[in-house]
């Protein structure tokens, strides 16, 4: 009776320490929402750039995925059980979700190749982002990456924050950040705005708008209870590690809001000088 008394004030406590994270952040998630780059992208072209930008943070995204699957599982030779199983079972069937999906022909893809499928059905430029790649596949350091692709201040300063993250090896900070800073926020604005385009350019927009519902769908709903519960597990009685959770969500927030003012200026700038 005392240990089951015990582990419900626990998870209590955990569950309102969660409800005040989210209340804490709900401004800057509100402030992406309503982000005015949603209210430019009028045509193929805008959102072409906008995907350009975007880009980069669907990749450093799987990247702070595996970032966690490294340090909350095994992943060298001889294997040992590194964690718990509970952390362990959660981390990977995120990863297996992320990274083995099913694209709109049925094919076993990432979300960032369906991705990179939808721009190039767009018409987006992938090859600045293609030389990003390429000059991290070859060793490059990300500052010479950024300079080979030409990659936009705002992005370099979202990645390099991403990357931060996973260089300090702070689980509980990797996956608060993942939790709360890195749920992609998408506006009824935005889906409808897609949808409209989807009716007029089905043979461009489809694979995008797959995209978004596949995201919705998938990393919306069942990811997030799953990330939740990681984060809460990690966390755990350390008051530290939740005001450090809350800190570094908010940071992830606040770069977010910069990227997409990176693309709203890219986008204007085609406008005003169009």
């Amino acid at each position: 009776m005392y240990t089951f008394a015990f582990f419900t004030t626990m998870e209590n406590r955990t569950n309102t320490t969660l409800e005040k994270i989210q209340h804490h952040i709900e401004p800057l998630r509100q402030e992406i929402i309503q982000h005015k780059v949603y209210g430019v992208i009028n045509d193929l072209t805008d959102l072409r750039i906008f995907m350009e930008y975007h880009i980069y943070a669907v990749w450093d995204f799987m990247s702070l995925l595996k970032a966690l699957q490294i340090n909350l599982t095994c992943t060298s030779i001889p294997w040992f059980p590194v964690g718990s199983g509970n952390t362990r079972s959660l981390i990977n069937e995120i990863v297996a979700g992320e990274e083995s999906d099913v694209d709109a022909q049925g094919n076993k893809k990432s979300h960032f190749e369906m991705y990179l499928d939808a721009m190039q059905q767009c018409g987006a430029d992938t090859s600045a982002f293609a030389k990003f790649m390429d000059a991290l596949k070859s060793g490059e350091t990300r500052n010479a990456a950024y300079e080979a692709a030409g990659t936009p201040v705002e992005a370099r300063d979202f990645v390099d924050f991403t990357f931060q993250v996973i260089d300090g090896k702070q689980t509980h900070i990797q996956a608060s950040t993942f939790t709360f800073g890195r749920e992609d926020l998408i506006p009824n604005m935005f889906l409808t705005m897609v949808n409209d385009l989807n009716q007029k350019f089905p043979d461009q927009i489809s694979m995008f708008k797959y995209y978004l519902d596949r995201h919705i769908e998938v990393d919306g709903d069942h990811h997030s209870h799953l990330a939740l519960e990681m984060t809460a597990e990690l966390c755990g009685n350390n008051e530290a590690h939740w005001l450090a959770a809350e800190e570094m969500s908010l940071e992830s927030l606040r770069k977010r809001i910069g990227l997409w003012d990176g693309a709203y200026h890219a986008i204007m700038s085609r406008k005003n000088n169009g």
